[in-house]
């Protein structure tokens, strides 16, 4: 079940993440790596500012995405996107975002994606996308993961935001 789209105003906001490039079918092992953000944030002293997020950067469906694992910080950080493995730092643009709230099991996120792709649609609205050899690259697309799976193990009751910019 999904709440009705809405525009909401974004700041900005610095992160952290593992960058990766995953096809479709790894895509869920790679959305599992939430934890080793939270790890590496916990060994520099750092707090989380928010929900964990998938941010997909670049879309082609049956090739491959280029996806970020991250979780917001108060500040970008030192050591990330500096050579220290796989960790990038980053920020998350600021901007209007067509949003949408869904209540349900991770699998029920592509119907939900295109429910409200196809609203923005209906209301004339234009993405923050562009065509590139890769695929779609995106300015900002989020999956914003608002349930802790410790606290609530149950699927089905998982809380996601999908926030997708729009173009100025």
């Amino acid at each position: 079940m999904s709440a009705a789209p809405e525009i909401v105003t974004r700041a900005e906001q610095p992160y952290v993440a593992i960058r990766g490039q995953v096809s479709m079918a790894e895509l869920g092992a790679f959305a599992v790596r939430t934890g080793e953000v939270f790890a590496w944030l916990r060994a520099r002293g750092l707090a989380p500012a928010g929900a964990p997020f998938l941010k997909y950067n670049v879309i082609d469906m049956t090739r491959q995405l280029e996806v970020e694992n991250g979780v917001p910080i108060a500040a970008l950080a030192d050591g990330a996107g500096g050579g220290e493995g796989e960790f990038i730092s980053g920020v998350l643009p600021a901007g209007r975002y067509a949003t949408v709230t869904h209540v349900g099991h991770p699998s029920e996120l592509l119907e939900a994606t295109k429910a409200l792709l196809d609203w923005a649609a209906a209301q004339d609205l234009t993405w923050d996308v562009s065509p590139s050899g890769d695929g779609e690259r995106w300015g900002s697309r989020l999956e914003i993961y608002l349930t802790d799976p410790g606290e609530e193990p149950d699927m089905s009751k998982w809380v996601t935001q999908l926030a997708f910019r729009l173009a100025d």
